[in-house]
């Protein structure tokens, strides 16, 4: 059998009119690593809860990939998690996280997603959250959709707040040794899908729901 076979969310491509988002898999993996090693934001800030980024290469890129094998290791029925690689073409500009909890019962999925710097500022993060959103509510039947950004993350914001999603609150956690606020927001099936959106466009969705056990209604 190939690896596909065994497998299937190998074959998982979502496409809008600039973009394609694919499974990651070892070779895409390595190219993201290489992409974020020429950076991905100002060092002089933090985007991401994680600070995974305040590591020098090659150690940046051996966790991406170790980062990239342990959410594929860890994809369970219950428990799942979809890493795409974002193309233009056949060049890695990006990535984007779709991840679920009892996704058969809350029909909840949470995203999270960076941009290589040298590809910001060119609506690339704006289309590829819609993306992601067209995965959880086009292609696996979701209900919910959640997202967080720190408070001065203005790029996240922007994106966010641009795509209807409604600010659900707040919390307060470490970032860098210092006790900051990040905002939470969450977007519905129904406020999705009363908004004009690019089309969104599947392959390998039907092997990749019965891989993931989902039912769609």
């Amino acid at each position: 059998m190939t690896a596909e076979e065994l497998w299937p969310l190998f074959g998982l491509e979502v496409a809008t009119p600039r973009l394609s988002l694919r499974y990651v898999t070892d070779d895409l993996a390595a190219q993201l690593a290489t992409l974020a090693a020429r950076g991905v934001h100002d060092p002089r800030t933090m985007p991401f809860a994680e600070p995974w980024t305040d590591v020098a290469s090659p150690e940046l890129e051996r966790n991406t990939l170790r980062y990239y094998w342990r959410r594929r290791a860890e994809t369970t029925v219950e428990h799942w998690s979809l890493s795409f690689a974002v193309c233009t073409g056949d060049e890695v500009v990006g990535a984007c996280l779709v991840d679920a909890t009892g996704f058969a019962t809350t029909r909840r999925a949470e995203t999270g997603s960076w941009v290589g710097r040298r590809y910001q500022g060119r609506g690339i993060g704006t289309e590829m959250r819609q993306a992601a959103l067209g995965v959880i509510f086009d292609g696996l039947g979701g209900e919910t959709a959640t997202t967080a950004a720190w408070h001065d993350n203005e790029r996240s914001l922007r994106v966010t707040r641009s795509l209807g999603y409604a600010e659900t609150g707040s919390h307060r956690q470490l970032r860098r040794g210092h006790d900051e606020v990040m905002l939470t927001f969450e977007m519905s099936r129904e406020r999705w899908y009363a908004r004009i959106r690019p089309a969104v466009s599947f392959k390998g969705i039907e092997r990749a729901r019965e891989f993931l056990g989902i039912q769609v209604p």
